[in-house]
């Protein structure tokens, strides 16, 4: 049997697991998703095979969905939601959009750092997957010992070497509020101060340019998500190869606080008409089989416990087993507006 049908069938398996509450209601589940992976089609064919719920989705950006949940309210057809970050997350929570749910193979499955804080209602938002976010550099100009920590890319030896994309964005903010959970308001803005004196440059691009501009020699060191690099090291391009040979990976605090993860994550909608479906959707997203499919289809993490990685990307880079970030995601959310306020006043565009 091929590795591609046995891992139908794997999801297959995962999903009639799922089909009990889901299976007395209307058969069909409203997906608003800020996912635009062509591998997850797998994940929700799954799903529709094994319990007959036919899925409907509706794709835009975490920005747009959360415009589109707020003028729709009450009206609004989405039963759950997919977003890919956890501060976006966190702030459509804030907002009101999503509800919360209880369910025993949740809490079994995904750790509770991966998670909204629970109430006496039950979780909100669930992380489903996780991308590391690593320190990339150019070893020929950084000794790794001088970028082990995320503390250390503050300290005036890297001067004129850091490249980033925009503070405010949301992966950046969400490694931003962490850390400034962890390290306090006056030392976190501090660091955030001495991240903008190493600047190679004003930040520009996204991750992948990040990368990029340390092999091209435009940056000594950068911040990026894994699954960026990871889709590198997979590449068969010249291009890609060459960046791959130029540049080397750090998973950083290994031997403190650990490597900082951010989520792409679920919950179902305030207003949800097919609740149990979604529930049941949570659930399978939580299986193996489809915990799995996250890490070989799309260079992420499993969040779920006991996961075994199977990339070869993600395993060259150091990534079968680093130590994950004690503090929970859940932090984010009280601290985003006073992080972005931090980076306003320390100029971090």
């Amino acid at each position: 049997m091929n590795i591609s049908r046995r891992f139908t069938l794997g999801l297959l398996a995962a999903a009639a697991l799922t089909t009990g509450a889901a299976q007395a209601q209307d058969k069909v589940l409203n997906i608003y998703s800020a996912r635009h992976y062509q591998t997850d089609e797998a994940l929700y064919s799954g799903f529709t095979q094994a319990t007959g719920i036919k899925i409907n989705r509706v794709e835009a950006d975490d920005a747009g969905l959360v415009s589109r949940l707020r003028a729709e309210g009450a009206a609004s057809p989405a039963d759950i939601v997919l977003m890919v970050d956890a501060a976006r997350m966190a702030s459509a929570d804030a907002q009101g959009l999503f509800q919360p749910i209880k369910s025993k193979k949740l809490d079994d499955a995904i750790p509770a750092t991966l998670r909204a804080t629970p109430t006496a209602d039950g979780v909100t938002w669930t992380g489903f997957s996780t991308r590391a976010r690593v320190i990339v550099y150019d070893p020929s100009r950084v000794k790794a010992e001088d970028v082990a920590n995320y503390e250390q890319l503050a300290d005036p030896k890297l001067k004129g070497l850091l490249c980033t994309r925009s503070g405010s964005h949301p992966y950046n903010i969400s490694l931003f509020a962490t850390v400034v959970e962890r390290l306090g308001d006056q030392k976190g803005e501090e660091w955030l101060k001495g991240l903008v004196a190493n600047q190679a440059r004003a930040p520009k691009g996204g991750d992948t340019d990040q990368i990029r501009g340390v092999a091209s020699g435009e940056c000594g060191v950068a911040i990026a998500n894994s699954y960026y690099m990871a889709r590198i090291l997979k590449s068969d391009k010249p291009e890609d190869k060459a960046v791959a040979e130029k540049v080397k990976v750090v998973f950083p605090n290994q031997a403190t606080s650990g490597t900082h993860v951010n989520i792409a994550g679920a919950a179902v909608a305030k207003h949800a008409k097919n609740r149990d479906n979604a529930i049941a959707f949570m659930e399978y997203l939580a299986s193996p089989a489809a915990q799995q499919y996250f890490a070989d289809g799309n260079n992420e993490f499993a969040a779920a416990k006991g996961v075994k990685l199977n990339n070869p990307a993600l395993s060259a880079m150091g990534g079968d087993h680093f130590k994950l970030e004690t503090v929970p995601l859940a932090a984010v959310s009280k601290n985003l507006t006073k992080v972005q306020q931090m980076l306003d006043r320390v100029g971090f565009k």
